[in-house]
């Protein structure tokens, strides 16, 4: 067992207005974003099946060209190898899950 106490993580921001804490296991990787505003995710894909659960706030994901209104209490399903991209309408705070981990994020911050 592991206990992580999320303030003493480094922040990781791979993207301007976007700041996580993260957390690797041998199984997943867990981003708690924390986003500003009218901020733009741009488009990308990875082999990851992932899990964003927004918490906090708006946010539009665009899925395959496809854009997904989200407020607090949704999460959505992103397919590994998905197109997709985003923006933030309101300040929002988000979890993703991806599986397998994501070891392009491990020791970036």
């Amino acid at each position: 067992m592991t206990k992580i106490t999320l303030d003493s993580e480094p922040d990781f921001a791979p993207v301007e207005g976007y700041r996580a804490k993260m957390i690797h296991t041998d199984q997943m990787s867990i981003a708690h974003w924390s986003v500003d505003p009218d901020c733009e995710l741009p488009e990308h894909s990875h082999p990851h099946e992932q899990i964003m659960n927004l918490i906090e706030g708006e946010f539009v994901l665009t899925l395959e060209g496809v854009p997904i209104s989200m407020k607090a209490g949704e999460s959505l399903v992103i397919p590994g190898g998905a197109l997709h991209s985003g923006k933030s309408v309101t300040a929002c705070k988000i979890i993703d899950v991806w599986n397998p981990p994501r070891d392009d994020y491990r020791n970036q911050a």
